[in-house]
């Protein structure tokens, strides 16, 4: 009688898992690099606010925005985590399903200038005729710093050694290991190269770059239009844990996310937090504005590489975000 009650028991039980089970839905994110940047989107995970939605996110690093790109447009993923950018150079070769920026997560650039020495009074023209080593032709950290370069009166091209033949994610090391006088690094990078005296931040170019679509989530058209209800559920995620972070302290947040950086000390990813707070970087809702999208091809357009300009509402899709802010 006994093993006839616990098998009663277990077939109860077995479908009900199963029906769980199916309740939740695994989306894979491929982000650009990993960075104290995209604090929101680690809280997102940590704090369970994908898990409220039902959703499960496997979230992989793809260092660089085109091999992020390659991953989204090849169903290596469903959501991709990466500058604006990469979508316009998409529609610009006429791809016939649109990759759709659906919700901002920074709104400023996340790059620091470092420099090999200790800098007192920094000021910009003290980088004039030194070797500076610059990001990825074409993507968001080279086109941002070039912009703010001009913006005091430097030239990359005439004014500067510029070195830009070295991979994104190799770019910290080869800098570490003794190549230019100056690098763009994203945190905790920059503060950690601080702390080992390797390196000394010195600017912002976040600050002086004014609000930008920095990184965006973004998906195919033809995903939104098979399953828009999931997009909305990963938005609601997101915006939830961009409330959290814009209401909590750099201290708690540093806390939440520590688990994805655990090679870097807790005071630094707290400090990597507060630097990005302080200067606004972190999007407090997921709609990505207008002005914001046409400062983006300004910059775009001033460093040679727009193109050609396409419309906010070709790319940008804000009824999802909108929707999910509203309620």
């Amino acid at each position: 009688m006994r093993y006839l009650v616990s098998m009663l028991v277990l077939l109860l039980i077995i479908p009900l898992a199963a029906c769980n089970n199916e309740q939740v839905q695994t989306l894979r994110v491929a982000e650009v690099t990993r960075s104290v940047f995209y604090a929101p989107q680690y809280v997102a995970i940590t704090e369970g606010f994908f898990e409220e939605e039902g959703l499960e996110i496997e979230l992989t690093t793809v260092p660089g925005g085109d091999k992020t790109m390659t991953a989204l447009i090849s169903d290596g993923a469903d959501i991709a985590l990466v500058g604006s950018e990469t979508s316009i150079y998409v529609e610009a070769q006429g791809s016939t399903d649109p990759v759709i920026n659906f919700a901002a997560l920074t709104q400023t650039d996340g790059t620091f200038l470092v420099a090999r020495e200790n800098i007192e009074n920094f000021s910009w023209d003290q980088l004039k005729d030194s070797t500076f080593l610059g990001q990825r032709k074409g993507g968001m950290p080279q086109m941002v710093g070039e912009f703010v370069l001009k913006k005091h009166d430097i030239d990359p091209q005439a004014d500067l050694n510029l070195i830009q033949n070295i991979d994104f994610a190799n770019i910290s090391s080869a800098f570490a290991s003794g190549t230019g006088e100056f690098v763009q690094l994203f945190e905790p990078t920059a503060s950690l190269f601080e702390k080992e005296g390797r390196g000394y931040i010195v600017a912002s170019f976040g600050e002086e770059s004014g609000r930008v679509p920095y990184t965006t989530f973004m998906t195919k058209q033809s995903t939104i239009e098979d399953d828009e209800e999931a997009i909305e559920k990963f938005t609601r995620a997101v915006y939830k844990a961009q409330q959290w972070v814009d209401s909590h302290s750099a201290e708690e947040i540093a806390e939440s996310i520590q688990e994805f950086f655990p090679d870097t000390p807790l005071d630094l990813i707290t400090s990597s937090v507060n630097r990005y707070k302080s200067q606004g970087s972190y999007a407090t809702d997921p709609v990505l504005s207008e002005e914001a999208w046409n400062n983006l091809q300004d910059i775009m357009d001033e460093s040679g590489e727009l193109p050609k300009r396409i419309d906010y509402e070709t790319l940008v899709n804000t009824s999802i975000a909108e929707k999910v802010i509203s309620k």
